[in-house]
């Protein structure tokens, strides 16, 4: 269907996605530590986005958003004792 005059999308797999020629052209897929994935959108001039980091282990963040949220260090650690939270 290309080179027609029809409106149309192929259907392609998360692993063909980053491969198709238009995403390539498009720069729709970023490469960061070694994982395949979706660029930020939308895009700004002014204000160009960034992905800052890989994605980060299981566990990792838990802490600190709780701290975030106001829990304490024993509510934290209850938390971990009762297996609420990794």
């Amino acid at each position: 269907m290309e080179g027609t005059d029809v409106c149309f999308a192929p259907v392609l797999s998360f692993k063909e996605a980053p491969l198709h020629h238009a995403n390539i052209a498009r720069q729709v897929y970023q490469e960061v530590d070694g994982v395949v994935q979706p660029a930020p959108a939308p895009r700004f001039s002014r204000t160009p986005s960034e992905i800052r980091h890989g994605a980060h282990g299981i566990g990792e963040d838990t802490v600190p958003v709780l701290q975030a949220m106001g829990f304490g260090v024993e509510e934290i650690e209850q938390l971990k004792n009762n297996n609420s939270v990794a």
